[in-house]
C-alpha cells in the first residue's frame, strides 16, 4: 500500500499526553497555571502559528515543486516537520483551552501552602529543601519546580508552616516538616 494512504498515527488523542505520564491532568482537574506559566504556551503556540509553520509550509511547497518526492529530502522532511507541528499545536490548543490562570500573589503574606507558594521543608533525614508549586505545563526541576500533582505537592498542599506532613514514597511514609512558605509579591497597581 502507499505510504500516501496510511497514517502515522490513528488515534487522535493527545499523543504527547501519552507518551509522558507526567503530563497529564488528573480526571476532572483543571490545567492550573501562573499568568507568566499561561503566557508563555501561548506565545509558543503563537509562534508557531504565525511563524514555524508559514516557513516550514513553503519549505514542502518548494521541495513539492522540485518533481518526485519519494526521494526528495526536503519534502519527506518538511512533512514530518509539519506533523510535529501541528501535534505541538493541538497539544497546546487543548491545554490552554482548559488552563485556570491562578495567581499566587493573592496569597502573599500567607503562611498556607496553596498553589504558586515557595515552600521550603526538612525531610526525616534532615535534608533541606525549597519547591515552588506550579503548573504541570511550566515546571522546571532543574529550578526545583514541581507540579502541583507531583507527589511532594499534593503532601505539602495545605499544610502551614511548621507542620509535619507525610509523604509516601516507593522506600517508605516519609515525613516533611514546612518551615517557610513564600509568594510572589502582588503587582503595584
Amino acid at each position: 500500500m502507499s505510504k500516501a494512504f496510511t497514517r502515522e498515527n490513528d488515534g487522535d488523542g493527545d499523543e504527547d499526553e501519552d507518551l509522558v505520564p507526567a503530563l497529564q491532568i488528573p480526571a476532572g482537574a483543571k490545567n492550573y497555571l501562573t499568568t507568566e506559566g499561561y503566557e508563555r504556551l501561548r506565545g509558543e503556540l503563537l509562534a508557531l502559528i504565525d511563524e514555524e509553520r508559514p516557513k516550514v509550509v513553503e519549505v514542502v511547497h518548494w521541495a513539492a515543486l522540485n518533481g518526485d518526492r519519494s526521494e526528495n529530502g526536503d519534502y519527506l522532511y518538511g512533512k514530518k516537520r509539519l506533523r510535529e507541528i501541528d501535534r505541538r499545536i493541538r497539544f497546546l490548543t487543548r491545554r490552554l483551552e482548559k488552563a485556570e490562570v491562578v495567581d499566587p500573589s493573592v496569597h502573599a503574606g500567607s503562611d498556607q501552602v496553596f498553589f504558586g507558594a515557595t515552600v521550603t521543608y526538612v525531610d526525616d533525614l534532615g535534608e533541606e529543601r525549597t519547591v515552588t508549586i506550579l503548573g504541570i505545563d511550566e515546571v522546571d526541576s532543574a529550578r526545583q519546580q514541581v507540579s502541583w500533582v507531583s507527589p511532594v505537592a499534593r503532601a505539602l498542599l495545605k499544610a502551614r508552616e511548621g507542620d509535619e506532613v507525610q509523604l509516601q514514597t516507593p522506600a517508605g511514609p516519609r515525613t516533611l516538616e514546612v518551615l517557610s512558605v513564600s509568594y510572589p509579591a502582588r503587582p503595584k497597581r
